[in-house]
């Protein structure tokens, strides 16, 4: 039966796209179909009502939606619950033994050496690379008044030239293009889920779909290990880009450097998570825009009275505070990360139910977000909700994760974000294009199948 909350006398729906959760048991093939056409099909649908679930589907697994049992996982007892090794199996032929795959003491030295790079007056200064690309995607929009374009591929290429500008100032022979189909080649053949990881074969076993994009990948460690060796020889730049304070950066307790295979996994991690999560949230934030005119209506008229006829800087985010608001409740609806697991180490306890070393514990982080027990009329697009941002518990909303291995790059994103969307919100406008909304569909990270269609049109 229609929610009166969400459609209209004749049953069409008022709420945004959505992922339909399963009501139904899935055994192990119909777990291994709906892994790699959507891992977010794997979420039943009572996972939005209920703190826990438990199973077995080759493996025994918890679904843990509960904030003080993430807290437990995330925080207090992180070393307990490392990655899992579906995620690593998946990541470290892209990105080695960096910061976002390494456990433990391997782990604790890059972030030490990492931290500073991602230093709020370090992101500052990056800030006139994002003001820069701002302007030149709002020049490209500006072409496409008066007709429909894709805003996904759009942010995508906007974001992209941020991350390869912040990362890679110089250029050095690193092909924009070349890096950006390695990654797009990647996601396609090797993220998916496989059937053995599913039933739990050990990682040594080939998964054929990740031997298929073994050479994208190695051309592109190959251009960034020549990149960082250019940089080396040269020096650093007169504002220092992400690459020269790697160089210079040391573990303050050991005094340890990164070496090339390390800077390069690094710069390939920042890469990748920081346009392609990046490009997804605006996309999505501007799909949610066009959905609901009255927010954009509001938006616009906001980022026009501070932004004038310039495109907005770091300086004007905290006079953007809806813009911002935009932002942290699209990051609820269509977390980039929306779906994660780690494998316990240890015998423990979570919500009064037994866990096992080995046992996989899944933080479905798109259903926490949309849990009736967290939120109200969750389904929703309501940026409001933010207003008061302590009034929300810290583990129901997991955008960058929490606890040690929180995401060290999240100022960066939100710093990008806010300053690209008042920029694009000030001077069009975009509206729904009927039978084309997004389909959100996971598979490394929260995308919109077949791209964000929108109507663009003067502000």
């Amino acid at each position: 039966m229609p929610d009166p909350q969400s459609t209209d006398a004749q049953g069409i729906s008022h709420l945004p796209a959505r992922v339909p959760l399963h009501n139904t048991p899935m055994g192990i093939l119909a777990t291994a179909r709906a892994g790699r056409r959507n891992v977010l099909e794997l979420i039943p649908e009572i996972a939005t009502r209920q703190p826990m679930l438990s199973g077995r589907t080759g493996k025994r697994w918890h679904m843990v939606m509960d904030p003080g049992a993430l807290k437990r996982v995330l925080r207090d007892k992180v070393e307990d619950y490392p990655k899992s090794t579906v995620t690593k199996l998946i990541l470290e032929q892209a990105i080695g033994d960096s910061l976002f795959i390494a456990e433990g003491a391997e782990w604790l030295w890059q972030r030490r050496t990492a931290a500073p790079v991602f230093s709020h007056r370090n992101v500052a200064a990056l800030a006139p690379v994002m003001t820069a690309a701002a302007e030149r995607s709002s020049q490209r929009i500006t072409a496409a008044h008066g007709r429909a374009a894709d805003m996904f591929a759009e942010m995508v290429a906007a974001t992209f030239e941020v991350i390869s500008d912040v990362t890679f100032s110089g250029g050095e022979g690193f092909g924009r293009g070349a890096v950006h189909r390695a990654i797009e080649d990647y996601i396609g053949q090797a993220a998916k889920v496989s059937l053995l990881d599913i039933l739990g074969v050990p990682g040594w076993v080939p998964r054929p779909g990740r031997l298929l994009s073994g050479r994208a990948m190695r051309e592109m460690k190959r251009v960034a290990d020549t990149a960082i060796e250019s940089r080396r020889m040269t020096g650093r730049r007169d504002i220092p880009d992400l690459l020269d304070l790697l160089l210079e950066g040391e573990d303050p307790k050991t005094g340890r450097k990164m070496n090339t295979s390390e800077l390069r996994d690094n710069l390939l991690t920042f890469i990748v998570a920081g346009h392609e999560t990046t490009a997804l949230t605006l996309s999505w934030a501007l799909y949610l825009c066009a959905f609901n005119p009255a927010v954009q209506t509001e938006a616009r008229a906001e980022a026009q009275a501070v932004l004038g006829e310039r495109a907005a800087t770091a300086a004007d985010i905290a006079n953007l505070p809806l813009t911002r608001r935009i932002i942290d409740e699209t990051l609820r609806l269509y977390p980039p990360a929306a779906f994660l697991s780690r494998t316990a180490q240890v015998a423990d306890e979570l919500c009064g139910r037994e866990i096992r070393p080995g046992d996989t514990v899944v933080l479905p982080i798109y259903a926490l977000h949309r849990h009736h027990m967290l939120w109200e009329n969750p389904d929703q697009f309501d940026p409001s909700r933010f207003a008061d941002p302590k009034a929300i518990d810290r583990f129901a909303y997991l955008p960058f994760g929490d606890g040690p291995r929180i995401c060290i790059g999240a100022n960066f994103a939100l710093q990008e974000a806010v300053i690209i969307l008042a920029t694009l919100l000030a001077r069009h406008r975009f509206s729904t294009v009927e039978a084309r909304a997004p389909k959100p569909v996971m598979i490394l990270t929260l995308r919109p199948e077949g791209g964000v269609w929108l109507g663009v049109d003067p502000a």
